[in-house]
């Protein structure tokens, strides 16, 4: 079980959350989008997102400023928070500007809004999971996705639906975080790609 759920925390990590997004997008979205134009897209993301955030942390764990990946206090979650932070706005503002893919736009807006939320609730000595609000930010826009483009994809929102059970599961059983922690990391998720729906609409 151990095992499991460490396998799960790994596929759901909240670094790979923006690159789900955007595969799923344009797995999703009806409008023509060019194998060049998809692939101009992904990759900066999975640079951006994904491999420049794990460089930075190994350079923080060598400079003393955090103790392991997990991120369990606070403290530590600061600076990683801060980098995944501005990593973000350079895709939001370089990478998919809102004149080319709103809903794509909207989604790392809304990660935009989680991240500094989780931010804030570290800087007060409250940290929140990581992986539940990824999950949820996941979630949400897949319902939006669906509605936005009248499509059924109610096999992948199930899909994604369980997944969050399994990765709220997993942090509990690892005890990384307690249940108020689980669920208000899901409702941060959740709450941001909810309040920025109307905007692409």
């Amino acid at each position: 079980m151990r095992f499991f759920s460490q396998l799960v925390s790994y596929l759901f990590h909240p670094l790979l959350i923006p690159l789900y997004g955007t595969v799923l997008y344009f797995r999703i979205t009806p409008k023509f989008s060019p194998l060049e134009m998809q692939s101009g897209n992904v990759l900066p993301v999975f640079i951006l997102t994904v491999i420049i955030p794990v460089i930075s942390m190994l350079i923080l764990r060598n400079l003393g400023m955090m103790q392991t990946s997990r991120l369990l206090r606070p403290q530590e979650r600061i600076y990683p928070l801060l980098i995944f932070l501005v990593l973000l706005l350079m895709v939001l503002f370089r990478v998919i500007p809102n004149n080319y893919a709103a809903e794509l736009y909207f989604y790392f807006l809304g990660m935009i809004i989680a991240t500094v939320a989780s931010l804030l609730l570290a800087l007060a000595g409250k940290p929140v999971s990581l992986h539940m609000a990824g999950v949820g930010t996941l979630l949400m826009y897949l319902i939006s996705l669906s509605i936005h483009f009248e499509k059924n994809i109610v096999l992948a929102i199930s899909a994604c639906t369980l997944c969050t059970g399994l990765v709220g599961t997993a942090r509990l059983y690892l005890q990384v975080h307690g249940r108020a922690s689980v669920l208000t990391g899901w409702l941060i998720g959740l709450v941001s790609q909810l309040i920025l729906v109307r905007f692409w609409f």
